[in-house]
């Protein structure tokens, strides 16, 4: 008997593998994504300045750093005793003002180069609403705590969402026109914009997106992250506490459809054995002093040096 009605998805023609090296950008679930990635040892980054929420957001960091914009002192302001910025999430926010800047300008220049060399690119969408600053009338990828009242919130509407993607997409084929492409949607729900929002926001996401993925199917895929939480994983038992965020079990479900789909045949193998390192990593011995762990010890870096002969960059 079965008890879900699984999704069909495609297995991609342009899989990821050891060799492949992956970004990837968006909300929190993209970082969720990201932890899978670090645990099995690919060759991955995620979000360098930090979670980004809606498209918009998105294509502006792209734009920065395909232009290599240089930050300057008139891009960042001080709040709360820190240095921020509206184009990047608080987590690099600082203290001290030239740290910032150099930390900004490191990190553009940075990820240039690794949009310049990457495989495959994983944007994950979060939001359609948007808060845009009274005062500049730009919109902000970060509100920083400052009052709402210096913001306007607005949802971003398709043939918005729609031109942002095409932006995007016309940024990263600059300078990478190989770049294999991955969008979805973020399963976490943000109800503090209110349930019908949330949902309105999601449909404009998923609207937009599947428009330009037919226009431009052979450098734009769909993986859909969001409907699998909805339709295969329909229970709050596959929430946290919150009941927003998907739990864990539900995070290695989405891992293991997106495996699937995305990890090349020839990864699988490879993925059993750094499994195996990664949870003997973890083990507590009894006796750390006794002769079975001191034998386990080394058979254990055995294991690892065969493995870091194969894949340089795979580091325990």
């Amino acid at each position: 008997m079965q008890f879900t009605t699984p999704i069909p998805i495609s297995k991609s023609n342009s899989p990821m593998d050891y060799q492949s090296e992956i970004i990837s950008l968006g909300s929190c679930f993209a970082v969720n994504m990201a932890e899978k990635f670090d645990y099995f040892k690919f060759q991955n980054t995620v979000n360098p300045v930090g979670i980004l929420f809606h498209p918009m957001a998105i294509e502006k960091f792209i734009g920065i750093a395909i232009n290599k914009k240089v930050f300057t002192e008139t891009d960042i302001f001080f709040h709360n005793e820190r240095w921020h910025c509206f184009d990047v999430h608080s987590d690099l926010s600082n203290s001290d003002k030239d740290l910032l800047l150099q930390n900004l300008n490191a990190t553009v220049s940075e990820t240039y180069r690794q949009l310049s060399t990457a495989s495959h690119l994983i944007i994950t969408f979060g939001t359609a609403w948007i808060y845009r600053n009274i005062e500049s009338g730009e919109i902000v990828a970060n509100c920083h705590k400052i009052p709402q009242k210096q913001f306007k919130k607005e949802l971003l509407s398709v043939p918005e969402i729609q031109k942002s993607i095409q932006n995007t997409i016309k940024f990263l084929q600059q300078i990478n026109p190989e770049l294999h492409i991955i969008f979805t949607i973020s399963p976490v729900r943000h109800i503090k914009d209110g349930f019908v929002e949330n949902q309105w926001s999601k449909s404009n996401l998923i609207s937009a997106l599947h428009e330009i993925a037919n226009r431009k199917s052979q450098i734009l895929n769909y993986f859909p992250s969001y409907e699998i939480m909805m339709d295969e994983l329909r229970d709050y038992r596959f929430y946290a506490e919150d009941m927003i965020h998907p739990n864990q079990t539900a995070i290695n479900y989405i891992w293991k459809r997106f495996s699937e789909t995305w990890i090349s045949d020839s990864a699988i193998p490879v993925m059993e054995q750094v499994d195996s390192i990664q949870k003997s990593l973890q083990h507590r011995p009894f006796d750390p002093n006794s002769q079975n762990h001191h034998s386990f010890l080394s058979k254990l870096n055995d294991k690892i040096l065969l493995l870091q002969n194969q894949f340089p960059h795979i580091q325990f």
